[in-house]
């Protein structure tokens, strides 16, 4: 598998189809792969997080989920076709799970988001076997009972729907004591599924701008958003040298 480091986080060169079918393979046979769909504000936020960095090069996957990465990646000569999602990754491998009886698990989200989008794909993809959901809002206190929740379930690919960085330092630590064999940061796709939030429109999805669409939609982002120049700023520099 050919990888690259872009801003010291490394990005492997690998499609939608590549990453199912790899990620089903941890999840049947696996201890506790972790999967990243990495972001453009995720590298902007390791700059300044070294135990964040740490977490994204040490996954078993680190997948291209935004347009900016896509872009840099292309021109360092990567042969990147697409990105790679959170929302449409968990819908590949929830028909992929489907198919090979693999239970699955569904963290994250406010209350009752997550069994919605469980429930969702199980008339979506018939035979799914969800093992469980549980919402995002939990104390620390509360984790070793939602591990031990999991653990009991049964559950091999675990989705963790939370938030970066949050998802992500939630993973690195508990998954290998859930007993999922794969265990993928999915972001706010579980809003999605749900119907909660509207993804951006196939157009605004192929020209790039899904950034913009959820500006205009989710105003209250725009900090978030800062994290756009900066990261061109920060390749600009990175290329020179």
């Amino acid at each position: 598998m050919t990888s690259l480091q872009i801003l010291d986080c490394r990005l492997d060169v690998v499609d939608a189809g590549e990453a199912t079918r790899r990620i089903l393979d941890e999840a049947r046979e696996g201890s506790g792969a972790q999967i990243v769909t990495l972001g453009t504000e995720m590298v902007v936020y390791a700059q300044d997080d070294a135990r964040f960095r740490a977490v994204v090069n040490a996954c078993a996957l680190s997948l291209c989920d935004t347009v900016g990465l896509l872009t840099v990646a292309r021109r360092r000569g990567a042969p990147l076709r697409e990105r790679v999602t959170g929302v449409e990754l968990l819908e590949h491998l929830c028909e992929g799970a489907a198919a090979a009886a693999l239970p699955v698990y569904f963290l994250g989200g406010s209350p009752g988001v997550a069994a919605d989008a469980a429930a969702i794909l199980e008339v979506r993809y018939p035979g799914l076997q969800v093992a469980g959901t549980h919402d995002g809002f939990f104390t620390d206190e509360q984790t070793p009972a939602i591990v031990q929740s999991i653990a009991a379930a049964g559950a091999r690919l675990l989705f963790v729907g939370m938030g970066s960085p949050r998802q992500e330092f939630w993973l690195a630590e508990h998954l290998r004591e859930t007993g999922c064999g794969a265990g993928v940061g999915v972001g706010g796709s579980f809003d999605v599924i749900s119907g909660r939030v509207a993804r951006a429109p196939r157009i605004a999805r192929r020209l790039g701008l899904e950034w913009l669409y959820r500006l205009i939609t989710e105003p209250r982002r725009w900090r978030r958003q800062l994290a756009l120049p900066r990261f061109a700023w920060l390749i600009l520099l990175e290329e020179l040298r």
